[in-house]
């Protein structure tokens, strides 16, 4: 089975100049963990529910929600994502992506096809795969 049997695409994406806020709305209300960062046409970086914990917790760490809110307000997706994301092909196997996430510690991977993105797969979907795949 190919990657792009099982990823998804219609991914959620944030701008490098989107405050922090906005991520974790996304995050919250669509129940998601990770978010592509893109720079115009371009996959620059990727956010997680990870990062975004640890970029409002270690500044508010025991302020109330609003102090919390208007501090993530200050703070642009740049500042907090990972640079770089390892990526996947499209027509890699799911055995490979599941190898990528493994050996990287990572929860997804931004599929990438030429220079752009056409998609994401997430642990979630490799578990569901497997899942369904079993007898």
């Amino acid at each position: 089975m190919k990657v792009r049997d099982i990823m998804a695409t219609e991914v959620a994406t944030l701008r490098v100049d989107d405050e922090l806020s906005l991520a974790e709305d996304i995050m919250h209300l669509g129940r998601i963990r990770h978010l592509p960062v893109m720079d115009g046409d371009r996959l620059v970086g990727i956010i997680s529910e990870r990062d975004l914990f640890k970029a409002s917790l270690a500044s508010v760490i025991d302020y109330d929600y609003q102090i919390k809110r208007d501090y993530m307000k200050t703070v642009v997706i740049k500042e907090v994502m990972k640079s770089d994301p390892i990526t996947i092909h499209p027509d890699a196997t799911v055995k490979e992506a599941a190898q990528l996430m493994l050996q990287h510690k990572i929860g997804c991977l931004p599929v990438v096809e030429g220079d752009r993105m056409v998609g994401l797969i997430t642990e979630t979907d490799i578990l569901r795969h497997f899942v369904d795949q079993s007898p």
